[in-house]
């Protein structure tokens, strides 16, 4: 996707031999967290981690977010902390994923808690949620990069939203500590 593929790789097997050593923190359920800037690889790596493990789903931030006007919000936090109780709680998850294309709502997801969450995307790794999540990573990227790799990605159409999404997320993890936070720092870039 982003040019970084082969070296997330390489740091996919440093994730890997941490796995067993992970204890569930909410209910049954592992969650691993992948947060990080726009365009780092979060769901590269997201996708390649998930290849490695049984009974694993993965939630992207994109689909809690409602839109580019309610991204970083309070209400990310809300949604964030209802699936992980209902996880811890009863089992399962359930939430109800925004269509981008349609700028609505979609039907609702429901089912049986897997063994590994990964929850991935901005503001997955914030403060509100920690608690719940076996395992934090943070993946790193020279904003210039991400943003090169947004816009390849998903068009020149999300140009005109990035600039205050990028200020946005950056006021988001500098209040949320989140790079600091994490059990791993990973680099985007490709290299060292």
């Amino acid at each position: 996707m982003d040019g970084s593929d082969g070296y997330v790789s390489q740091q996919l097997q440093q994730i890997k031999e941490v796995l067993p050593s992970l204890t569930a923190k909410c209910g049954t359920s592992i969650v691993i967290t992948i947060d990080g800037p726009a365009g780092s690889g979060k769901t590269t790596l997201a996708k390649e981690l998930a290849l490695e493990l049984e009974d694993c789903y993965t939630i992207h931030m994109d689909d809690l977010y409602e839109g580019w006007g309610s991204t970083l919000t309070p209400k990310l936090t809300q949604k964030l902390r209802e699936i992980l109780l209902e996880v811890k709680v009863e089992n399962q998850i359930s939430f109800t994923p925004f269509n981008w294309l349609e700028n609505n709502l979609a039907p609702e997801i429901k089912l049986p808690a897997p063994k590994y969450l990964i929850l991935e995307g901005v503001g997955s790794g914030q403060r509100e949620i920690r608690d719940f999540a076996s395992l934090a990573l943070w993946i790193e990227v020279l904003p210039e990069v991400g943003l090169e790799r947004v816009i390849k990605r998903d068009g020149p159409a999300v140009a005109q939203f990035m600039p205050a999404f990028l200020l946005l997320q950056g006021a988001h993890f500098e209040k949320e500590a989140t790079k600091k936070r994490a059990d791993y720092r990973l680099s985007g870039q490709g290299t060292v």
